[in-house]
């Protein structure tokens, strides 16, 4: 038989653009492990996000808090060229280093706005003396009686700590304050509003990055938070728990389905070993024969 030829690359080119396949893209992809235990943190969650406004005219402030950790300062070796018809803005790729920060920032979920400091670390110390040196003020400015924090589960929150600090605070036991905190499940990043406010803060300021000097990429995250403010506004929250229920269903049922085969598998062995256990103590008790017969 001839030989057959490969079909071309212009020929597998067709084919790829008459099926609308584009083999080269991709989109991450993360499946929850535990759908019921995702569901305990995240109810309460999207709850508190629906209710933000009403809890705040309440004196209950919502704030999500989170890092934005090593910020790079870089300055190219010339400056972003402007863009002109046809042509989007130019950016140098070679560029020096200036060191590198990390953004502890807070959105107050009710009206939008944002909180921000640096620090050269990303402790858990830092993230206490955040809390200390803003949160609490401000908090006590607004005449607010309780905060409620919503967290991941990063180191430099120190879950197993947190809680316990936070309730040995002098403003706590005073009770002039009142701290609870909300932990989202572990891989949730997309429930969190802060990560959505640090890729606005990326997008609007950061892109592209050219910056002297450490103190310039402060200064400029600095007036962008405070232009944001301006006029800041809530995050259109459209997520629901009803959503999220709806969309971890299938994982669900799948879930109660395997514990069911596991939970009868374990039923099966269960009974084998108790069967095996009677034929035992009849052979010790001489009631069976060696050959399985009663005597």
């Amino acid at each position: 038989m001839p030989e057959q030829k490969a079909p071309s690359s212009r020929t597998v080119g067709r084919w790829l653009k008459a099926e609308r396949l584009r083999p080269w893209r991709y989109h991450n992809w993360q499946h929850i492990h535990n759908p019921e235990q995702f569901l305990q943190r995240a109810r309460p969650v999207l709850q508190l996000y629906a209710q933000a406004l009403s809890l705040f005219k309440q004196g209950t402030w919502l704030v999500c808090m989170d890092e934005k950790t090593s910020i790079q300062a870089r300055e190219g070796e010339e400056s972003p060229r402007p863009p002109h018809k046809g042509r989007p803005q130019l950016q140098e790729s070679r560029y020096e280093r200036h060191g590198a920060l990390n953004l502890f920032a807070a959105l107050s979920v009710a009206n939008g706005e944002v909180y921000g400091v640096y620090r050269d670390r990303k402790c858990f110390v830092d993230f206490q003396s955040f809390i200390e040196e803003t949160i609490i003020p401000e908090a006590l400015n607004r005449k607010m009686h309780t905060v409620k924090l919503i967290l991941d589960n990063g180191t430099t929150h120190a879950p197993k700590q947190l809680e316990r600090w936070l309730h040995q605070l002098p403003i706590v036991k005073e009770g002039k304050l009142t701290f609870q905190v909300f932990w989202l499940p572990t891989n949730a990043s997309w429930l969190d509003q802060m990560e959505i406010w640090f890729s606005i803060l990326q997008r609007k300021r950061l892109q592209p990055n050219h910056f002297e000097s450490l103190q310039a990429l402060e200064q400029a995250i600095t007036d962008f938070i405070a232009y944001y403010n301006q006029e800041a506004k809530p995050i259109k929250w459209t997520y629901t728990i009803e959503k999220l229920e709806k969309k971890l269903e299938p994982r669900r049922k799948q879930g109660a389905e395997q514990r069911s085969e596991q939970q009868t598998d374990q039923n099966s062995q269960d009974q084998l070993e108790q069967k095996i256990g009677l034929r035992e103590r009849k052979l010790q008790n001489g009631e069976i024969g060696a050959l399985g017969n009663s005597d």
